[in-house]
């Protein structure tokens, strides 16, 4: 075919290589331009906790959004927006009875975001979208069945796929493993109920336990008490200084999550569980009791076969990333055509 022939033929548009990747968390959120190689072009965030108000965050985001793209290439260039969040519902398109966030209720996050922003807007809960960034850049690449299961200050979330796929369940809350109870009438959990695991296992799961072990232990010397402020890496510090109830509160932590993740293990029968979260960086001091109560509770056929990993991508990137894997599937809008 010449050159005069070639431009007799109609073509389509040219194909848009850039999608915006947004991470909804507690505190801050994250919002990104992802090209199509899953590169990350340009980035920012905002403190989520600003908005009390969902209709301000919302013009807020969309505002930060269409900023970001139109210095780094143009709204033209972008095909769709991804967004991951906690209680949010792929099926619904909205953020439903989060129990962390500040806005209550049921809240059309999707519709809401297009409506402003004039793209297509794909929402998923922040633990598929955590599982699905592992599946398509991290730790999860070339699996079928794996759990990935992401332990934040904020609290415990999963997904699982199965054969290369996730399972979201009739209304997409499948794998809500922070919200299953292993302590009858336990501590008070955000959701409404007692003894979820993720009071136990999460930031705020570990200063409780540290809060219990003091008031068991009154006399007990320990550096703990003259800790400004109760985090991951200031306890786990405590640990490396010979710290007995510093050790004692992560061992606490690690056997029920150990528990959580073997009840899990046993239903599912995963290739492995991959997990995430700032929790990790205590490291051996959780990972080792995790491990050795998972071995005691989980089915001896599956305790063999399970590996349980790390997570090798960064805390910063890997929602951003997994929110533009979504992007890519939500069916093309746009108002810029």
């Amino acid at each position: 075919m010449n050159n005069q022939n070639i431009e007799d033929v109609e073509i389509s548009d040219q194909i848009k290589t850039r999608v915006v990747g947004i991470d909804i968390r507690i505190d801050k959120t994250t919002y990104a331009l992802v090209d199509i190689r899953g590169e990350i072009v340009a980035q920012d965030h905002f403190y989520t906790s600003d908005y009390a108000d969902v209709n301000d965050y919302i013009q807020a985001l969309a505002e930060k959004i269409i900023i970001l793209v139109e210095e780094n290439g143009g709204i033209e260039n972008v095909r769709s927006i991804g967004v991951s969040a906690p209680s949010a519902s792929s099926i619904t398109g909205c953020i439903e009875n989060a129990a962390n966030l500040p806005w209550k209720g049921i809240i059309p996050l999707a519709a809401m975001l297009r409506d402003r922003v004039g793209l297509a807007v794909a929402l998923a809960n922040d633990a598929h979208i955590t599982a699905l960034g592992e599946k398509t850049y991290g730790s999860a690449h070339g699996m079928k069945d794996f759990i990935v299961v992401s332990i934040s200050h904020g609290g415990l979330g999963s997904c699982f796929f199965s054969n290369g796929q996730p399972h979201l369940g009739f209304g997409g809350f499948a794998g809500e493993l922070g919200h299953t109870c292993v302590e009858k009438d336990g501590r008070q959990c955000g959701c409404g109920n007692k003894g979820c695991l993720e009071t136990y296992c999460s930031d705020n799961g570990l200063k409780m336990t540290i809060e219990e072990l003091m008031a068991e232990n009154k006399k007990e010397n320990t550096i703990l008490k003259g800790l400004k402020e109760l985090t991951t890496v200031s306890v786990a510090k405590c640990c490396e200084q010979g710290d007995k109830l510093a050790q004692e509160a992560f061992r606490r932590v690690g056997t029920m999550l150990g528990l959580g993740l073997a009840n899990y293990a046993s239903i599912v029968n995963p290739e492995a569980i991959i997990l995430t979260g700032d929790i990790l960086t205590a490291g051996k001091w959780l990972l080792k009791p995790m491990r050795q109560s998972f071995d005691e509770h989980v089915f001896p056929n599956i305790r063999t076969n399970t590996r349980i990993l790390v997570s090798i991508l960064k805390e910063g990137e890997r929602d951003v990333l997994g929110a533009s894997a979504l992007a890519w599937d939500a069916k093309e809008y746009s108002l810029f055509k």
